[in-house]
Formats: structure tokens, C-alpha cells, sequence
């Protein structure tokens, strides 16, 4: 289960890859389609949130910023 970190209330417009980027601040690109090359990413929400490791960070269906703990599974590589 995911739990919700911060209410950011973010509106999503259509075309639009919303994300949390590296320093933890809502960020959005333009997406690619077909031909058509996508943007260069442009900060939305500044909110500087610190990420832990083994945790996935997404914009929920609200707009707010949600956290849920990584699955690890599946078969081991060969060498």
C-alpha cells in the first residue's frame, strides 16, 4: 500500500508527465508522440521532500505525493 507523503494538489493538464525529481520537487515534461519530440522538463511544486532508498515516489490521482515500498522479486541473474 501506498501512503500519502504531502498534499501538493497538483491539476494535470493532458500531454503532460508529471513526476518527482531528484531533489524531491514536483517537476513536468511534455511528453513524446510519434514524431513529435518532448520538452524539457519545468518545476511545478517546490516541496524538497527527502527520498529513502527501496521506496518508489509518484504524483497520486490527487495530485499529491504518495510513496510505496518497492517489490523486489523474480529469478536471479546468471552469470
Amino acid at each position: 500500500m501506498a501512503k500519502k507523503l504531502v498534499k501538493v494538489g497538483i491539476k494535470r493538464v493532458k500531454g503532460f508527465l508529471y513526476y518527482v525529481d531528484k531533489k524531491g520537487d514536483v517537476s513536468c515534461a511534455k511528453m513524446a508522440r510519434g514524431k513529435k519530440k518532448g520538452g524539457s522538463p519545468k518545476k511545478v511544486a517546490k516541496v524538497g521532500i527527502k527520498r529513502e532508498k527501496g521506496y518508489l515516489y509518484f504524483i497520486d490521482k490527487k495530485g499529491d505525493i504518495s510513496c510505496a515500498k518497492m517489490k523486489r522479486g523474480g529469478k536471479k541473474k546468471k552469470k
